[in-house]
């Protein structure tokens, strides 16, 4: 049976907001696996990320959800971080679920794309910077096997459609990790992470 791909995303914005929920108030300022954002811009980047998906599901036309999401920067309220984020993560499901949204075609940062590619990209933003947000903060990060492989079957095949330079400067060089390694450390290293050093290539 094909998997619901709405709830799939549900399942995986609940698994970045599991860590989310655990960070302390003194790891804000630790770096991450990714060189340019510390923990709260890392989260800063998600949430604005679900919110400028969420609007352009809704029909706002892309310029106008990007210049929302650069004068939101900064702005994040590191004492209400779970409950922001969890507002828009609902927002984010909700904008998918509604009938015809997987199928038609909409303009996101990466490019034109039917809607249920855009819906991939974001449960692999969750999945994979929730592992980034483990790694920095030092927790551990669980997310559903199942909606980790389903992401590494959408992100493999997308990968290789795009050049090689632009791949790596985007994402990073995938990294060898073990075929019986967690699905969520393949995912990880197919988008540029290192599981064996607990950090970014």
């Amino acid at each position: 049976m094909v998997a619901d791909p709405v709830a799939s995303l549900a399942r995986a914005t609940d698994a970045f907001e599991g860590v989310l929920t655990r960070v302390e108030p003194q790891q804000w300022t630790l770096p991450t696996p990714c060189p340019e954002w510390n923990v709260r811009q890392l989260v800063e980047h998600v949430v604005s990320g679900q919110r400028l998906f969420a609007q352009v599901m809704r029909g706002v036309p892309l310029e106008v959800a990007a210049r929302e999401r650069e004068e939101w920067a900064g702005l994040l309220d590191t004492d209400d971080a779970a409950a922001i984020y969890r507002d828009s993560s609902a927002e984010l499901v909700a904008a998918f679920g509604v009938p015809g949204a997987l199928e038609r075609m909409v303009t996101v940062p990466a490019g034109a794309m039917p809607g249920v590619a855009a819906l991939h990209l974001r449960a692999t933003e969750a999945l994979v910077h929730g592992w980034d947000l483990a790694q920095a903060c030092g927790l551990a990060f669980d997310p559903p096997p199942d909606v980790a492989e389903g992401e590494i079957a959408f992100s493999g095949p997308m990968l290789e459609r795009i050049p090689p330079e632009r791949r790596a400067r985007r994402f990073g060089t995938s990294q060898p990790v073990d075929d019986s390694a967690p699905p969520i450390d393949r995912l990880a290293a197919l988008l540029g992470r290192n599981p064996a050093g607990q950090g970014s290539a």
